[in-house]
């Protein structure tokens, strides 16, 4: 399958929205769920999660990466500092940081989310977004990137993986440093 990878920037919104669909993903998440505490997250409706994460690319850096088949974009990880991803760092979840200088230190990213259209799903595209996701993090001084996959899914081409496969972290060279709930390790990669 001819796949490009590109950053998702502000001109790349619609691709992303296309992407995601009216729904917003996995529920109306638009991938917000690691960004926003839960109390704004219930609170809030789809409109208002694609609203915040619209204004955050436009904010920039680029919150991630998308993949495109013939010019659709029919996959995303999320990938940047941990920072950018605070719920992702809360204490009481498997993600958490080893130390809690990692939290504010910039050279420390994180892979939180992916989505890949159902049409696409099974098809080895989450191990390309990593693999561009391992080159955007060492290019913009990264030195580790970690992610808190699921050992196994019921289903491989379920929407249940949005933190991904821990195959595909394996494959890609991440290491287990921990696993502080069964079945979803915390995985490194140091570069």
């Amino acid at each position: 399958m001819p796949i490009t990878i590109a950053l998702l920037t502000a001109e790349r919104w619609p691709d992303f929205a296309d992407l995601f669909g009216k729904q917003g993903a996995c529920y109306g998440c638009w991938c917000t769920h690691f960004r926003l505490p839960p109390a704004v997250r219930r609170e809030n409706d789809r409109e208002r999660n694609r609203d915040f994460m619209r204004w955050r690319v436009e904010e920039g850096p680029p919150p991630g990466l998308l993949a495109y088949e013939d010019d659709k974009a029919v996959g995303w990880m999320q990938i940047g500092p941990r920072a950018d991803v605070p719920q992702w760092n809360n204490a009481g979840r498997a993600s958490a940081p080893l130390e809690l200088e990692e939290l504010s230190d910039s050279r420390y990213w994180a892979v939180s989310c992916f989505f890949v259209r159902s049409a696409a799903r099974g098809k080895g595209l989450t191990h390309r977004l990593v693999e561009a996701g391992i080159a955007h993090a060492r290019s913009s001084g990264a030195t580790a990137i970690d992610a808190c996959p699921m050992d196994q899914a019921k289903n491989p081409r379920s929407t249940g993986l949005y933190v991904g496969s821990s195959r595909v972290f394996e494959k890609a060279g991440f290491e287990r440093v921990v696993e502080r709930k069964q079945g979803r390790p915390l995985m490194r990669l140091v570069l």
